[in-house]
């Protein structure tokens, strides 16, 4: 087990509490990508946790290589193709045909965006701590 995987792990949750305040200030596409870069983080320290050093930020691909450690629950797989949305088009206009992200952006979405962030944080979390409880 690489001891990085802490470090990364605990950017996730500094990227997701972000979420949460730049979701409470009004900065809806802001949050929804730092809920992505937070779910992105945890997933790396799950990785990271089995010796793997994973680069990319499709979280999609990352479970993917998560599954060859972790059985991965079947509701994380929506989640993540969500979360995969928003790590381009939250920050550049040029992600829609017109106008800018802040435009596409409200708090229904990015709440539910942050919920989806916060349950990858919670499975990496658990899978860490099972890991490392096991003799």
């Amino acid at each position: 087990m690489s001891r990085r995987y802490q470090d990364w792990l605990m950017q996730a949750q500094r990227d997701l509490k972000a979420a949460h305040d730049s979701l409470a200030a009004g900065n809806y596409e802001w949050a929804a990508f730092q809920a992505q870069q937070g779910a992105e983080k945890a997933l790396k320290a799950l990785l990271r946790f089995y010796n793997q050093e994973e680069r990319g930020h499709t979280l999609l691909h990352l479970l993917g290589e998560a599954r060859s450690y972790v059985a991965v629950p079947d509701d994380l797989w929506p989640k993540v193709r969500e979360l995969d949305r928003h790590y381009i088009q939250s920050r550049y206009p040029n992600g829609f045909d017109s106008g800018y992200p802040a435009e596409f952006y409200d708090r229904e979405i990015t709440e539910r965006v942050l919920t989806y962030g916060i349950a990858i944080l919670e499975f990496v979390q658990g899978c860490v701590q099972d890991s490392a409880a096991e003799p």
